[in-house]
C-alpha cells in the first residue's frame, strides 16, 4: 500500500476523491487500512490548513 503525503492543495483534493470511494470498505481489509490512514492524514491537514480562530468557534461551542 502506497501512500502519498498530502502538503498541496491539489493533493489534499486527490486524497479526498480517494477516500470517497473507500467510504464503504472493512475494517481489517486494505481497503480500510488505506482509509483509516488518508482519514488520518486529512485530518492533520485540515487541523494545520484550515483551523478555525478561537474567537469564531467560542460561539458556535456555546450557543
Amino acid at each position: 500500500m502506497s501512500i502519498e503525503p498530502i502538503n498541496t492543495p491539489a493533493d489534499y483534493s486527490k486524497a479526498l476523491q480517494e477516500i470517497e470511494s473507500l467510504m464503504m470498505a472493512k475494517l481489517g481489509t486494505l481497503e480500510g487500512d488505506r482509509l483509516d490512514a488518508l482519514a488520518t492524514m486529512i485530518e492533520e491537514y485540515e487541523a494545520k490548513h484550515f483551523m478555525m480562530p478561537l474567537d469564531l468557534a467560542f460561539p458556535l461551542l456555546h450557543g
